[in-house]
């Protein structure tokens, strides 16, 4: 919902009495609260509600994570004004952010792993693309919540006060989901494991204490799930973000929100298609296909709806709901059979911590950096005419047409397909999908550690004009870089100690 005030037109503040009017930072406080804060936060709640949901269970953690959610979104509702707390009114919304950001990290491993292993075997895909379809169903809704209070009140009020009311209506939500979920029973696949003492002690030690684990996260990551965040973030969220801004398609909001709206249902319905297609012919080449397409098709199918914007000179809203159509045909092959894949490549003992982090790695830095490398890359592309093969308008695209590409070709070479494994095995050493290869394993290390070093040195420090701010911007990226030296030396040493890299299920996390 803060994403979506955040792309408002003409003015773009996401909360506009809450952060401060004429304020010289006030556009990169606005894109820190809005998009950096709470998808930072993602891989630190998928660690945190992750480790609690194989220790506890499924249905406690992600209890859990929606009272969290729900709370945070709620109390965003209200939020003094910035006329009354002053900076800290921008401070706390950050804050709150970041809330929302750990508890959506523990949120989707716990949703997808307690579906999965409640169905069965040969229609996993089907059943767990019911998952994939909440988060385009809830950016549909939102678009029209929103769209409706802000067309139901004057412009003033709207800025004043109107915008709290998606939030404070999202308490509705909060209790209708507390009400179904209280009434759940735990995963039967858990609660016969905790009954024969077979839970894991230490979830994140076993899900991440050897070089073979590493490898098969990083795999997991980069020859599925990156390619998956880029091309759904773009075919949905990218896509109204560019039609709305006037350098590039120059629809209104409203228009452009209703172009969207209407191409996401009518494309929702594919996200149960090609779950279920992957039952049949495999997680793989569903989602890899889609990640072929996109990196294919991005592109061109921008290049085609400019023609139809207000900037192309012919404009067609119903060309554009087509074209928006088509790129979230490609979000759903790529995202519908993604949660029975993920489920299906970790056992049963750290399933939950396992599925959550490298998706929310996938989805909160390669999806939720997105806008801010788009328009890093747009800005150099203006300021460098002639750098890419594209015009400036399409530049923003290289980023997620390169990334569906390398997934493409990574997936293709190092993914096993998942439709036949067992989820109910309990094998304490199974996380280990991909046997440890140096070559591989260095490859994933440097593909993670160039794009880390890209986005320090290359993309963020465009995104303001704001030195302090960049600098800061830099340090995120530069802290995650120390973050994974240090955990690769912490292996190093531990396998200098013990002579092997595997970690005993009585490790303490």
């Amino acid at each position: 919902m803060v994403r979506l005030l955040h792309l408002r037109q003409p003015r773009r503040d996401p909360l506009p009495a809450v952060l401060p009017p004429g304020n010289p930072t006030l556009a990169t406080i606005q894109t820190l609260a809005t998009f950096a804060a709470g998808f930072a936060a993602r891989p630190f709640g998928a660690l945190v509600f992750g480790r609690l949901g194989d220790l506890i269970g499924r249905k406690y953690a992600f209890l859990m994570t929606l009272l969290v959610m729900g709370g945070a979104t709620f109390i965003i509702g209200l939020l003094p004004n910035y006329e009354t707390i002053g900076i800290l009114a921008p401070a706390i919304l950050i804050v709150l952010r970041l809330v929302q950001g750990l508890a959506l990290g523990g949120e989707y491993g716990g949703a997808a792993t307690y579906v999965a292993e409640h169905v069965p075997d040969n229609r996993r895909g089907y059943y767990t693309a019911y998952i994939q379809t909440t988060a385009t169903l809830g950016l549909f809704l939102s678009l029209l919540v929103i769209l409706a209070v802000s067309k139901s009140m004057p412009a003033a009020a709207w800025e004043s006060w109107g915008w709290r009311i998606p939030f404070l209506i999202s308490i509705f939500l909060v209790g209708i989901s507390l009400f179904i979920r209280l009434r759940l029973r735990e995963s039967p696949l858990f609660a016969q494991m905790k009954s024969a003492g077979n839970t894991s002690k230490a979830p994140i030690a076993e899900s991440f204490g050897s070089w073979a684990k590493w490898q098969t996260v990083l795999t997991v990551l980069w020859g599925m799930v990156a390619g998956q965040a880029v091309v759904w973030y773009t075919g949905q969220f990218y896509a109204l973000n560019w039609l709305q801004s006037a350098n590039l398609g120059g629809v209104s909001f409203e228009a452009s929100n209703w172009i969207i709206a209407a191409a996401l249902a009518l494309a929702t319905p594919f996200f149960i298609v090609f779950g279920a297609l992957s039952d049949r012919i495999g997680r793989k080449p569903v989602i890899l296909a889609g990640n072929l397409l996109g990196a294919i098709l991005t592109i061109p199918m921008f290049m085609l709806m400019y023609q139809f914007t207000p900037r192309g000179g012919n404009y067609n809203p119903f060309v554009l709901t087509a074209c928006v159509w088509v790129l979230v045909i490609l979000v759903t092959m790529v995202y519908g059979p993604i949660a029975a894949f993920l489920v299906e490549s970790f056992p049963p003992r750290v399933r939950y911590t396992s599925v959550s982090l490298p998706y929310h790695i996938g989805n909160g830095y390669f999806g939720g950096f997105l806008p801010f490398t788009a328009a890093a890359i747009v800005a150099q592309a203006r300021a460098n005419p002639g750098g890419l093969p594209v015009s400036p308008q399409y530049s923003g695209l290289v980023y997620p047409v390169v990334v569906a590409a390398i997934t493409f070709v990574l997936g293709m070479v190092l993914i096993r397909e998942t439709k036949d494994n067992p989820i109910e095995g309990e094998e304490r050493e199974s996380t280990e999908r991909y046997p440890a290869n140096p070559l591989v394993l260095a490859l994933l290390v440097g593909l993670t550690a160039v794009a880390l070093v890209l986005a320090d040195q290359f993309l963020m420090p465009t995104l303001s004009s704001n030195p302090a701010i960049a600098s800061q911007i830099q340090w995120f990226f530069r802290i995650l870089f120390l973050l994974i030296a240090a955990a690769i030396g912490a292996l190093l040493y531990r396998h200098r100690r013990s002579g092997d890299l595997s970690v005993e299920a009585s490790a303490a996390d």
